[in-house]
């Protein structure tokens, strides 16, 4: 499989981390949130990559953060094995990982939060009910498509325990945003999305009231990550405001895709970035900068000498 090479915008930072401090701004700190589900790929270390030049590049902090609060997709030791690869590609990270199923008492509290202030709801639809409400709307429904929620439960005044809990969106819920990489972007989420579930039936966090919590406590200020994840940064950042949090700036890189034009997944066979050599790993490494526009170097230099150069590279063409 071969990388799909992408150049990126040249101007799409604010400036650096001493710009920053003259202007008042808070000092940068990155991360990069990893779910173990599987071993980095090819996709995922091009985004590990950019995220920690963004950072370097800044003279910022760079977190990692495993994604694991969805336990049933999680992959014993996937953790592990994730963390050993990006070591082994010399992407050090500044504070001690965190892992989000150690957090749950983090979460909860956001969503006792949301409860005060009236903004939450319980839920006992399924997604079968979701798709029957939508059909007698008129509403074509494709395989695998994102449910728009119709607000069924709305005003049952269910109770919050023991269904699925979502956040009650205002009237006019239109949201705006900057990215760095693909410009100024607007979401409409009640015709877009709906009010989504922040906590399952079952009683697990979701991913987008997680993530809201975490980039908030870990004070990150730069989101760098795939553009997969760009449909939800409308909703996080409706969580934000709604949770008196601020927002970080937004990065979306490109996807590094297979020769069907599929994302690299799991689901689609990427293969594992294969850390056995110095060479594979140097090798992986040329891979991923490519990807992301940046120049591709002879293998013999060091993997330290090859992120200094990269950093200065990315410094030089993506910081005004």
């Amino acid at each position: 499989m071969s990388p799909m090479t992408s150049s990126l915008n040249p101007q799409f930072n604010q400036g650096t981390r001493s710009d920053e401090a003259q202007k008042g701004h808070k000092p940068y700190r990155g991360r990069f949130a990893p779910s173990p589900t599987g071993p980095l790929h090819l996709g995922s270390l091009a985004t590990a990559l950019g995220s920690w030049l963004d950072a370097r590049a800044h003279d910022g902090a760079w977190l990692v953060r495993i994604e694991d609060v969805d336990t049933p997709r999680t992959v014993p030791g996937a953790d592990q094995l994730i963390l050993n690869q990006l070591i082994a590609c010399g992407l050090e990270w500044d504070e001690e990982p965190a892992w989000q199923s150690q957090r749950f008492a983090l979460y909860q509290k956001a969503v006792d939060q949301l409860i005060a202030k009236g903004l939450i709801y319980g839920c006992l639809c399924s997604r079968k009910q979701i798709e029957g409400a939508l059909q007698e709307q008129g509403v074509s429904i494709a395989p695998n498509q994102e449910l728009i929620y119709p607000g069924t439960c709305r005003e049952r005044k269910l109770p919050i325990q023991n269904h699925a809990v979502r956040i009650r969106l205002p009237q006019d819920c239109q949201i705006g945003f900057t990215d760095q990489r693909l410009g100024n972007q607007t979401e409409d989420l009640n015709l877009q999305v709906g009010d989504f579930v922040l906590r399952r039936a079952d009683g697990l966090i979701t991913y987008q009231l997680a993530v809201v919590v975490d980039d908030h406590l870990q004070e990150i200020t730069h989101i760098v990550r795939g553009e997969d994840l760009l449909s939800n940064t409308a909703r996080q950042i409706h969580l934000q405001h709604s949770l008196g949090y601020q927002t970080p700036s937004y990065l979306h890189l490109p996807l590094v895709t297979n020769d069907a034009g599929e994302k690299l997944s799991k689901q689609t066979r990427a293969t594992p970035i294969d850390i056995s050599s110095s060479q594979s790993v140097r090798t992986a490494l040329n891979n991923a900068a490519n990807h992301l526009g940046l120049q591709t170097d002879p293998v013999g230099r060091s993997i330290s000498d090859w992120l200094s150069q990269k950093t200065k590279e990315w410094r030089e063409r993506h910081i005004v």
